[in-house]
C-alpha cells in the first residue's frame, strides 16, 4: 500500500478516528486505526464493539491495500511529523513507512483481516438536522446523563421523533433536563436511547456548521450519524425509557421571572463555599419581589438578595448548587422562569414555547 496526502488531512482523520479506539480491549487489533485504500478513496476506521467511525482521508492512492496501525502510536507519530506532504506506504513485512520532507519514520503495522468493520444499517429513511443544531442539543443535554452504570438507561438519552419535532431527554435521578427542535419535515413515530458515550465524541466532531447538514439512520438495534466526511455507528442502549411526561408537572403555587446571569453569578459565588463533593445546598428564599439566596458552611458563608418579579406564594427550598448552575449555563434567555410548587417539589425552567425544560429535585436542609 502507498498513499500520500498532507500531514493536516492525516492529523484531522487520525485524531477522528482516535475517539473509537478503546484504552484496552481482548481484541488487540481493536487498539488500532485500520486504513483501507483498496479502492481509489482512502477510509479510516476505528471500532470499540459499542461504536465505529469511518471518516474519509483526502489524498492519493497510488498502490492499493489496507493496514492496522496501533492507535497511540500512529497518532504520536503524525503529530510530530513536520507540516507537508506526507507518504505512507508498507512493506511485505507489514511495516509502515511514514516518508516527510526529510523525516522517514516507521513502526510496526498489523494486516487487518481480523478488524471488525462498521456494522451494516440500513439506511432507508433518514432524519436530517443542521449540524450546529445537533451539537446544541448535545451540550444542552448530556449533563444530566449518570456518571455511573448503576441504571444503563441514565446513561443515554432519549431520541424521540413525533411528526416534525425530535425531542431529546436526559436524566440521572436528581434532574432532567429536555429539548425540542423543530425539524424542516414531518417523520414517522420512533424513540430510541442513544449512549451518551456516543453523543460525548459526536459533538467533538460536529463542526457546527448551520449550513452543513447530518444525516442520521436508526434501526432496532443502531444508530447511525452521516456527515461529510464521516460516518459514525453505535449500539442502541436497549430498554424502555422512562415515563418523563409523567415527570413533568404543569401545577406550580409559585412562578418567578428572574435575570438568568444574575442568577447564575449569585449561585457560582456561593460555590466558592462548597467543597468539592459536598453535598451543602444553598437555600432560595423566594419573599414577595426578592430572592434572598444563602449559604452557611465550614469555609464561609453568604447571603445575597436579587430582584425578581413573583407570582403566587412565597417559598424557601434548597438546591444543589451545580445541578442549577449546569441548566442556566445553557439557556440562552437573558430572563427565565421557574416553577415551583412546595420545598419538598421539583423546581422547573422553561419557557413558554416549551423548547426546553430543566428539572431539578430540591435538598433537605435545616435553618
Amino acid at each position: 500500500m502507498k498513499i500520500i496526502c498532507q500531514k493536516s488531512d492525516l492529523q484531522k482523520s487520525v485524531n477522528i478516528s482516535l475517539r473509537a479506539v478503546p484504552v484496552r480491549s481482548t481484541m488487540p487489533i481493536l487498539e488500532c486505526i485500520l486504513i483501507d485504500a483498496r479502492s481509489n478513496t482512502i477510509r479510516m476506521i476505528s471500532n470499540d464493539t459499542d461504536m465505529g467511525i469511518e471518516t474519509i482521508l483526502h489524498g492519493d492512492v497510488v498502490d492499493k491495500g489496507v493496514i492496522a496501525i496501533n492507535a497511540k502510536m500512529f497518532a504520536e507519530v503524525v503529530r510530530k511529523l513536520p507540516d507537508s506532504e506526507v507518504t505512507i506506504e508498507t512493506d511485505y513485512n507489514m511495516n509502515v513507512v511514514f516518508l516527510c520532507d526529510k523525516s522517514r519514520v516507521m513502526i510496526p503495522g498489523e494486516a487487518g483481516d481480523d478488524f471488525t468493520y462498521l456494522p451494516n444499517v440500513e439506511r432507508d429513511e433518514c432524519v436530517e438536522i443542521s449540524q450546529f443544531t445537533l451539537r446544541q442539543i448535545i451540550s444542552q443535554t448530556i449533563f444530566s446523563i449518570a456518571s455511573n452504570e448503576n441504571n444503563k438507561l441514565m446513561t443515554g438519552e432519549l431520541f424521540e421523533i413525533t411528526g416534525d419535532m425530535l425531542r431529546v431527554v436526559a436524566l440521572d435521578g436528581h434532574r432532567i433536563s429536555m429539548r425540542r427542535v423543530s425539524l424542516k419535515e414531518e417523520y414517522p413515530d420512533r424513540k430510541v436511547i442513544v449512549p451518551g458515550k456516543t453523543l460525548g465524541e459526536i459533538s467533538k466532531i460536529l463542526n457546527g456548521e448551520i449550513e452543513d447538514m447530518v444525516k442520521i439512520y436508526m434501526t432496532r438495534n443502531h444508530i447511525l450519524f452521516e456527515l461529510q466526511d464521516t460516518t459514525v455507528v453505535s449500539r442502541l442502549i436497549e430498554g424502555e425509557y422512562f415515563a418523563v411526561d409523567q415527570m413533568i408537572s404543569r401545577d406550580y403555587e409559585t412562578k418567578v421571572r428572574i435575570r438568568k446571569q444574575a442568577l447564575f453569578s449569585c449561585i457560582d459565588r456561593a460555590t466558592l463555599f462548597v467543597k468539592e463533593g459536598d453535598k451543602k445546598p444553598i437555600i432560595l428564599d423566594f419573599n414577595g419581589d426578592n430572592l434572598n439566596l444563602s449559604i452557611d458552611s465550614p469555609l464561609g458563608a453568604m447571603n445575597e438578595d436579587i430582584d425578581i418579579e413573583k407570582e403566587g406564594r412565597n417559598l424557601m427550598i434548597g438546591f444543589n448548587p451545580r445541578f442549577m448552575m449546569d441548566a442556566l449555563k445553557v439557556i440562552e434567555d437573558e430572563v427565565v422562569t421557574l416553577y415551583l410548587t412546595n420545598s419538598k417539589s421539583p423546581c422547573f425552567i422553561r419557557d413558554e414555547d416549551n423548547s426546553y425544560t430543566y428539572l431539578v429535585l430540591p435538598v433537605n436542609f435545616m435553618r
